[in-house]
């Protein structure tokens, strides 16, 4: 890869994240304001095409494999890339479940949280994102450096999240998990979520750890982009989850 195709790689992963913070302010602001809920659904599509598209590299599936030999490591690559995204699909009919399951018995409103907090453990979320992305570019750079660091950010960002919904927003919440369809879809949605977060810490520790190893490589380093598209994964799934949760609807009373 030469020089300017890596400073254009780092530079696109800097644009999606400006544009994810960008649309994610105005999604708080029009809630503020107008609190439309298609407009929220619309610009939580396109956040979670961006993140889909140039930070989980779904394009990468079309990638065909022109090695014949099933034992070749471009072989099991592109097998490996395709089992990842069938279990991310089927997870997502869980998660989408409870989406659902939030618009039937809340319908156009929403339960009374903290705004302000729910604003910071998703910026949390899209920084971590970013930093992934940094870190799986580095190591496909061969930067092992930049890597590390990247891995170690996004781990303690991850940690950062679990503490915010759960150690704060769970204590600061007006309900609990068994006061009413409030508190059961808040609860149900939020920790099946934290749930992820905390199996994505894991995964990040195991990557880390392997890294400052020396385990992986500019050629091989499936685990390393296996761990980065579960974890935008985690970071789609909140893109869903935050204004369904914080901002859209009337609040519940």
């Amino acid at each position: 890869m030469t020089h300017t195709g890596k400073s254009a790689t780092l530079r696109l992963g800097v644009f999606i994240f400006i544009s994810l913070a960008v649309l994610t302010a105005i999604e708080f602001a029009l809630a503020q304001f107008l609190n439309v809920w298609q407009l929220l659904a619309f610009l939580a599509l396109i956040k979670a095409g961006l993140v889909g598209y140039y930070y989980m590299h779904i394009y990468r599936l079309f990638q065909t494999d022109m090695e014949v030999d099933r034992e070749s490591y471009a072989y099991k690559l592109v097998t490996n890339r395709l089992g990842l995204w069938l279990f991310l699909v089927s997870d997502a009919f869980i998660f989408g479940g409870l989406l659902i399951a939030r618009i039937n018995l809340l319908g156009l409103t929403r339960p009374e949280l903290n705004q302000y907090l729910g604003l910071t453990v998703t910026s949390v979320l899209l920084l971590s994102s970013f930093f992934m992305n940094r870190a799986e570019t580095a190591m496909a750079q061969g930067n092992r450096k930049q890597f590390i660091l990247g891995v170690s950010t996004t781990l303690a960002l991850g940690i950062l999240f679990l503490i915010g919904v759960i150690g704060v927003e769970w204590r600061l919440a007006p309900f609990g998990p068994g006061d009413g369809v409030a508190g059961a879809v808040f609860y149900s949605m939020t920790g099946f979520h934290a749930f992820h977060v905390l199996t994505g810490v894991i995964f990040l520790s195991i990557v880390l750890r392997n890294g400052l190893r020396g385990r992986y490589s500019v050629e091989k380093h499936w685990a390393v982009e296996a761990c980065t598209v579960y974890w935008h994964f985690i970071d789609v799934v909140w893109i869903f989850f935050y204004p369904s949760l914080y901002l859209m609807g009337t609040l519940l009373h």
